[in-house]
């Protein structure tokens, strides 16, 4: 697969994990229904499979980590976060976290990316916000060089 591709499809891997953290909200799905749910969809076979298989059992098992930590990051209590946004902070946060092989500004990018396209008007413009503090917490080495 070339890169472009691999990059589309990992960019596919985190819209499926999105789509799966906001119906574990919205519906309270498990963990494991989530991961047959999404597998089974026809979508799945157009993602990095590996990393969707990463990305959602790690979110799913780590969710309350994540919470404390985005909730460091935030100007109001999770509570009232957008379903939307919440999932996209978890994924930004656990990639942020996780994920040093993928660069800050990668995963900001495509958080950007994915509130636009599946949030609130200006949606987009509170992930840019909270992830860039995130960065200056969980990566400073990488954030001030840049």
């Amino acid at each position: 697969m070339s890169k472009a591709g691999s990059a589309g499809a990992r960019s596919r891997a985190r819209e499926l994990v999105l789509q799966s953290l906001y119906q574990a909200q919205i519906a309270g799905h498990d963990k494991n229904e989530l991961i047959r749910q999404f597998r089974e969809r026809p979508e799945y076979e157009r993602v990095d499979k590996e990393y969707f298989d990463e990305l959602l059992p790690a979110i799913c098992d780590g969710r309350d980590e994540l919470e404390k930590r985005i909730a460091e990051f935030v100007d109001r209590p999770l509570a009232q976060l957008d379903p939307v946004e919440m999932a996209i902070l978890l994924i930004g946060c656990y990639e942020l976290e996780s994920r040093i092989d993928v660069p800050y500004r990668a995963v900001i990018n495509e958080a950007i990316n994915l509130a636009k396209r599946f949030g609130a008007e200006d949606g987009h413009k509170y992930v840019n916000a909270v992830l860039d503090r995130a960065v200056r917490v969980l990566r400073p080495q990488e954030a001030v060089r840049n």
